[in-house]
């Protein structure tokens, strides 16, 4: 007996359908459906690029917040029991994904990864158009910056965009696969 891909399409479909879900071996992680869709990605002032039309066919799940030190610590081991964000490096980011991927039973073909960098500004965005997804200015009270630079809030600390994520600005970097 072979394995039935059809079948096994079916059943990640059916996960894809789920809007949330909590990794529990993360200290409850959780996640949020990113259906498939498109935006105007940019302009990026890092590598000039201009505002471009992207489309994601396939949809994603992310973390609702940054980890957090005391998720870190609950898979890893090390660090400290906080609910300040994690500051690690892309190496130590991914690693995080990698031992998740050793841990957690996933549908087939789905495996926990950094977000691409199409795919975090497409969830920071969440179906907004303006430079920030609460309009197109930014003051301390959105976001941890300016002032604060050198220090980390705790995660949840600022309103969450219109598809539910926390602190898609400010506070901490966002590490992503690609450059």
């Amino acid at each position: 007996a072979g394995i039935d891909l059809n079948q096994l399409a079916k059943i990640a479909a059916g996960f894809s359908r789920k809007s949330e879900i909590s990794i529990k071996s993360a200290g409850n992680l959780e996640m949020i459906w990113c259906p498939p869709g498109g935006f105007a990605m940019g302009p990026s002032a890092i590598d000039a690029q201009p505002s471009h039309e992207v489309v994601l066919n396939k949809g994603f799940y992310l973390g609702r917040y940054e980890v957090t030190n005391r998720q870190y610590r609950e898979l890893t081991g090390k660090g400290l029991s906080d609910n300040f964000p994690v500051y690690v490096s892309w190496k130590d980011a991914a690693s995080f994904c990698e031992k998740l991927n050793t841990i957690e039973e996933l549908p087939f073909g789905w495996n926990f990864a950094l977000p691409s960098e199409v795919q975090w500004e497409y969830a920071c965005r969440a179906g907004t158009t303006t430079t920030y997804s609460w309009g197109d200015t930014i003051a301390t009270s959105n976001a941890n910056y300016n002032s604060n630079i050198g220090q980390t809030s705790d995660v949840e600390s600022y309103a969450a965009n219109p598809w539910g994520f926390f602190d898609m600005h400010g506070n901490v970097r966002e590490w992503t696969a690609d450059w």
